[in-house]
């Protein structure tokens, strides 16, 4: 039974004779665990502090304008570890532009509401794509995303 207060810890899963998990390779799945449980602490400190620096901002009846409002639906971010599941906290801003008269939002500087890969994912595709197709070789690109470990086991040349 887990302690009053905290969140229940997932298990890895079972690890195969050759090291691997239904997900992948298990160290491909404990970066991904690792990057989840960064994640999730970082967008609700964000969202943490949004809320707290406007905590003075009330209607007529003292009711604060910013609060908490639950959890956006999870949704899956490509990131240089593998898919991660997100879910990132909402929050309701009932404040006014008092300008355009529409309502403020609250956008994630983490985790925009567009963001469905991490920008070293996007940045790696194009090369991929435009070295890969035109001669044939990865590794230059791969190695832009990897570093230089992905253009260390080059295997054999045939010959």
């Amino acid at each position: 039974m887990a302690a009053q207060g905290r969140e229940s810890t997932p298990v890895l899963s079972v690890v195969n004779d050759d090291g691997t998990t239904p997900e992948g390779s298990l160290i491909d799945e404990i970066v991904r665990e690792g990057d989840r449980r960064m994640l999730a602490p970082a967008l609700e400190a964000e969202v943490d502090q949004y809320i707290a620096e406007l905590a003075g901002e009330t209607d007529e009846a003292g009711r604060r304008l910013v609060v908490r409002n639950g959890y956006h639906r999870p949704r899956t971010v490509a990131t240089g570890a593998g898919p991660v599941e997100v879910t990132a906290p909402r929050v309701n801003d009932k404040r006014v532009d008092e300008v355009s008269g529409e309502r403020k939002r609250f956008s994630s500087k983490i985790l925009p509401p567009w963001c469905r890969k991490s920008p070293k994912i996007a940045e790696v595709l194009p090369a991929l794509y435009l070295h890969g197709l035109s001669s044939g070789d990865f590794v230059p690109a791969l190695e832009q995303f990897l570093g230089s470990a992905a253009g260390s086991r080059r295997p054999p040349s045939p010959g």
